[in-house]
């Protein structure tokens, strides 16, 4: 068997890593529109506190949420070192704050793991799998859990 035939024997998904509050997460690389450093973001009233506020990307407004927050993580000091991934998830666009992007990793989809279903009754599923690198769990993102309703966007 090739090395061709090999790759194509087995599905894989491509994903960006990424840290943030000390933890190793990733989301589907296909939803990733660019990778910016952080960027002042002019708060709004009344937006969820996950909300950092928007920013002006080549004349569009981009929403900015603090991933940390709308995890329920320990959020670490802002600073310029922060990094901004910009998705897209059919239309909606955001910018999700990180503390620093590490890896394109290519799994194959049968290694990845379903969540346990831990979480209380009200709670959103933020992580749609597991998976297992070099040693470290890797958090996969349900960006649709992620994503604030659209009518919580226009805050």
């Amino acid at each position: 068997m090739t090395d061709t035939e090999k790759q194509t024997d087995t599905s894989s998904i491509e994903l960006l890593s990424f840290r943030v509050g000390g933890q190793d997460y990733s989301v589907d690389i296909m939803s990733v529109r660019e990778i910016r450093g952080s960027a002042k973001a002019t708060s709004l009233p009344h937006a969820p506190s996950f909300v950092k506020g928007v920013i002006n990307l080549r004349g569009t407004v981009l929403p900015i949420l603090d991933l940390a927050a709308r995890l329920g993580l320990m959020a670490g000091e802002e600073s310029e070192r922060n990094v901004i991934i910009v998705v897209d998830l059919g239309g909606r666009t955001a910018g999700l704050m990180v503390d620093a992007v590490s890896d394109i990793l290519a799994i194959p989809t049968d290694e990845m793991q379903t969540p346990p279903d831990l979480a209380a009754d009200d709670a959103r599923t933020f992580v749609s799998a597991l998976t297992i690198v070099n040693g470290k769990m890797i958090r996969i993102l349900d960006l649709n859990a992620v994503m604030p309703p659209q009518d919580e966007e226009a805050a």
